[in-house]
């Protein structure tokens, strides 16, 4: 039988995932903590865990997810970079793995409730829930957890939403929990421990053999140079090009199908335009849109995305950004609440539809 007051959490054992645990024990909720294994690295990480859950005194389990995080998460990843993407995985992780599994073992655990230790919030509004930005700026996630569903949000709680970094240190530290509270970030990818490029050697082992070799190329076609394969580039990229222009060279597109790299000045980044695919929107599309076309960039205003019948819908921005990249996630916001996202596309084409739709 589910209990009101019950959550699971997911527990990896670092700052942010034990203080929820404590805060929520002292609003007096039956807690439970739950801790994947993604990697080899996890195991170890597992077991820490389980020492701060019996520390805790909290029922604490272990869900060795290594093949479907693997199947999920990591193998899209690399297909996305051999498709000439630069994906982000976090984005998918959350909606088909993460919150995806802490639902189904909630369920099994008889808990009404998940929590995560992101520094975002939810909120209510006309039966909708809506993930609203972190009071922390510099570690507000809600462009990670655009694609979560109503009935997951319905049910998560994010304690750490209204604190900021350094509060939450504090917290730990004033509950004798200093070693947990002087530990070091998480990762930005996960799985990856230094450069991706790296990574993808290791899981392709012929990536270079056969992807290397192709072109370095101009607006016009041009051919500059040779590069490394393509996948080891992402659009706005400057350092690591191997080639010098006599001028700062940016990578301002990549075609997989050709295995060509162009390049360009910084102000070849530049646009007002993009087209996005797969849309999704909490509840129908208000006015007054924002949207950041990358992690840690600023909202820009905008127009609501237009269909162009391809499968994309193409987005007046009302200013001027910076590099975007096929891949990434396009999240729009209404003030500071999440009301929809999409992926960016493929920008190929871009200029026959901003010609050709009337916005």
């Amino acid at each position: 039988m589910v209990v009101d007051k019950s959550v699971l959490v997911g527990m990896s054992g670092g700052i942010d995932s034990t203080a929820v645990c404590c805060m929520l024990l002292e609003r007096g909720y039956r807690v439970v903590g739950l801790t994947f294994i993604t990697s080899a690295s996890g195991v170890a990480a597992a077991k820490g865990a389980a020492a701060l859950a019996a520390r805790l005194g909290i029922e604490h389990h272990v869900a060795d997810i290594r093949e479907e995080f693997g199947r999920k998460v990591v193998k899209p990843f690399i297909e996305a970079y051999l498709q000439g993407k630069t994906p982000n995985p976090c984005v998918n992780c959350n909606l088909i793995v993460k919150f995806a599994l802490l639902e189904e073992w909630a369920d099994r655990l008889g808990c009404a409730n998940i929590a995560t230790g992101h520094y975002v919030k939810v909120e209510e509004h006309d039966g909708r829930y809506y993930i609203v930005t972190g009071d922390d700026d510099r570690k507000d996630q809600s462009y990670f957890l655009w694609r979560l569903t109503q009935k997951q949000l319905s049910r998560v709680i994010f304690p750490l939403g209204g604190m900021v970094k350094s509060q939450v240190v504090d917290y730990l530290k004033e509950r004798g929990y200093e070693g947990v509270a002087g530990g070091g970030e998480s990762m930005e990818v996960c799985f990856i421990p230094g450069d991706y490029r790296d990574f993808l050697r290791s899981e392709v082992p012929d990536i270079e053999s056969r992807f290397g070799g192709g072109s370095f190329v101009d607006s016009q076609g041009k051919v500059l140079g040779k590069h490394m394969g393509y996948p080891f580039y992402t659009i706005g990229q400057r350092k690591g090009l191997g080639i010098a222009l006599g001028y700062p060279a940016y990578v301002t597109k990549i075609n997989a199908i050709k295995n060509t790299v162009m390049l360009g000045k910084e102000s070849d980044l530049l646009t007002k335009y993009m087209l996005v695919e797969e849309p999704c929107w909490v509840d129908d599309v208000p006015e007054g849109l924002t949207v950041r076309v990358r992690y840690r960039s600023r909202p820009v205003p905008c127009d609501a995305p237009v269909a162009t019948g391809d499968g994309r819908w193409l987005v007046r921005l009302y200013e001027t950004v910076s590099a975007i990249t096929p891949g990434q996630s396009a999240v729009f916001y209404c003030g500071n609440a999440v009301v929809g996202g999409a992926f960016i596309a493929d920008q190929r084409g871009i200029n026959q539809w901003i010609n050709e739709t009337s916005i």
